[in-house]
């Protein structure tokens, strides 16, 4: 059975730091690339970061320099590292496999206020 917990959100100020977790169960994780999605305010969801299962990562250029994706496979998990955070990150953070599965979990709120 396919799982995906997103954790890690909160409210911080401009400028501030977060770091989000993705807990992953139901296949086997090592094998597939993982991304880092979000969905703003009104808009559609979008892929911020993603990283193939041999470590290669890609960025948005919205986040590039900001963002910092990462995975540990021993632990089935990944992460997303923001810092220098803007209000237009304001959004609820998924995770996923790269490409998407059509299950997607609850999300993890992020809101930095100006």
């Amino acid at each position: 059975q396919v799982q995906l917990v997103e954790s890690g959100g909160g409210l911080v100020q401009a400028g501030g730091s977060l770091r989000l977790s993705c807990a992953a169960s139901g296949w086997i994780f090592s094998l597939y690339g993982m991304g880092w999605y979000r969905q703003g305010p009104g808009k559609q969801r979008e892929l911020v970061a993603k990283i193939t299962r041999g470590g290669s990562t890609n960025y948005a250029d919205s986040v590039k320099g900001r963002f910092t994706i990462s995975r540990d496979n021993a632990k089935n998990t990944m992460y997303l590292q923001m810092n220098s955070l803007k209000p237009e990150d304001t959004a609820v953070y998924y995770c996923n496999r790269d490409p998407s599965l059509n299950y997607w979990g609850q999300g993890t709120q992020v809101s930095v206020s100006s």
